[in-house]
């Protein structure tokens, strides 16, 4: 099997992430968004990994996948707040927690 797959599902992950990061105005949906952009990144690095014999792509991946909880803990703790402000998870209601 050549690297060809690999990118093809990278980027259709990437892409999938990008629009549903544009289109979502739920601040859960949102956070899915990137993750998912977010896989796309480490699936890359592991298919590079894997083609180039070099371990260093599949380190950088479980070092992402590490900043990746990082995120998402840090993420859900602010989705936890705004419902708990607004009774509601829209990203618009977000605006009105700067005061």
């Amino acid at each position: 099997m050549s690297l060809q797959p690999y990118l093809l599902l990278s980027a259709a992950l990437f892409a999938i992430g990008i629009y549903g990061l544009l289109s979502r105005r739920n601040a859960v949906g949102m956070l899915i968004s990137v993750e998912l952009m977010a896989n796309a990144v480490n699936v890359n690095l592991v298919a590079f990994s894997r083609f180039y014999g070099a371990v260093l792509g599949q380190v950088f991946a479980v070092f992402a996948i590490a900043l990746t909880v990082a995120e998402v803990v840090v993420g859900l703790s602010l989705v936890i707040l705004l419902y708990r402000a607004h009774q509601d998870v829209l990203v618009d209601a977000a605006s009105a927690l700067k005061h």
